[in-house]
């Protein structure tokens, strides 16, 4: 995720906003200073957000915090329990309910993407479930055949319906980016694509009403949905931008409202830190998955890599382990991590405003998250 990041952030140096701070915290003023977190967040809002918020769960109870501003141009604070597009972070959603249905056994994490989307890519043969999961199947990636920010041309998209066929469709059209499927890691959107045509394929439902039926319902999760085509976020929230190219300048642009069926299975969507803590909690803690398929989860697709199937992983400066995923929604970004044990649960989400790259303040935020 960091490179799309890094490109928007060279093409967009030259911007200037102006933000404002506050927190939003069930600690003591004494406790946030304690813990220097809410300073972490500032820091991340200071390096090249718009706004940002944070939830901590650990042994002491629930600390939030938020930073900036919910809004260009006002002074309305980041609502701390507001909902944001969490991007990538729907991919460890997908894989969940993929994991299922091994574990259900109608599925095998050894089927070829051909005995279940006869045609749907070339030699789709020699590619499995496990390398779709774990971004290992060379395939090119949907989201680089679309013009990006700051490009104009990026936004004639903003309200397109896309099917998860005609994405697929675009992104064989190129070469794949190695050979053979297998040898490598590369990130793609696209596989996650088809894993939601399988879902269908397999349960004869949608990959978003598997989720809904499997994850959303049973967790509670009430400000968890994925959208389909609707380009609201319902409730509190924070609105997000992009940068456009305007008479040779980049400026920001609004665009919290948008057609989300663009992201699909890799990316559709929204929720809140509140939401995101508990599932990759309960993921974590076997409510869903058995033991050896949740190990699954956990394996690298590739020796040095910090990504498994849909699940990724940070190691932190103190020796712990943080497993959960992050996602680039372009307007905005999120990170949802738990420790293994879950006893500390850490989701901050941030409106970038393409100024610097956030993401080593927000790394150093995690770090403090989860060793301090």
């Amino acid at each position: 995720m960091k490179r799309a990041r890094r490109a928007l952030v060279t093409a967009t140096a030259a911007l200037a906003v102006i933000t404002a701070s506050s927190a939003a915290a069930s600690a003591t003023p004494e406790e946030v200073e304690r813990t220097g977190l809410q300073q972490g967040l500032d820091d991340v809002v200071a390096v090249g957000a718009v706004g940002a918020l944070m939830e901590v769960r650990d042994g002491h109870g629930v600390w939030r915090g938020t930073s900036g501003v919910a809004e260009l141009g006002t002074t309305r604070a980041v609502p701390d329990r507001g909902r944001f597009r969490v991007g990538s972070i729907t991919k460890t959603f997908v894989a969940t309910v993929v994991l299922q249905l091994v574990g259900e056994g109608r599925l095998r994490l050894d089927d070829t993407a051909e005995e279940w989307l006869p045609g749907a890519v070339p030699d789709g043969h020699r590619i499995t479930v496990r390398q779709l999961l774990n971004h290992t199947s060379g395939l090119y990636d949907f989201r680089r055949t679309l013009p990006m920010p700051p490009e104009p041309e990026f936004l004639d998209n903003r309200w397109r319906t896309w099917t998860a066929a005609e994405q697929v469709e675009r992104a064989v059209a190129n070469a794949p980016t190695f050979e053979p499927p297998g040898s490598r890691y590369e990130y793609s959107n696209t596989g996650y694509l088809l894993l939601g045509q399988i879902v269908e394929k397999v349960t004869g439902r949608s990959y978003a009403g598997e989720i809904e039926r499997r994850i959303i319902r049973p967790l509670r999760l009430r400000d968890t949905s994925l959208p389909g085509t609707s380009p609201y976020i319902r409730g509190p929230h924070p609105r997000g931008y992009v940068p456009i190219r305007q008479d040779g300048e980049p400026r920001l642009v609004d665009y919290t409202e948008m057609n989300p069926s663009v992201m699909g299975a890799g990316g559709e969507m929204i929720s809140t830190a509140k939401d995101l803590n508990r599932f990759v909690a309960a993921l974590l803690g076997g409510r869903f998955l058995p033991g050896h398929l949740l190990d699954e989860m956990k394996t690298p697709a590739v020796e040095g890599r910090r990504y498994g199937l849909g699940l990724a992983w940070k190691d932190t400066s103190c020796g712990v382990r943080a497993y959960g995923n992050d996602g680039d929604a372009l307007a905005y970004q999120a990170w949802s991590f738990t420790t293994e044990d879950r006893r500390r649960q850490v989701t901050v989400a941030l409106t970038p405003d393409f100024r610097g790259d956030p993401d080593d303040a927000v790394d150093a935020l995690l770090d403090k998250a989860f060793c301090g």
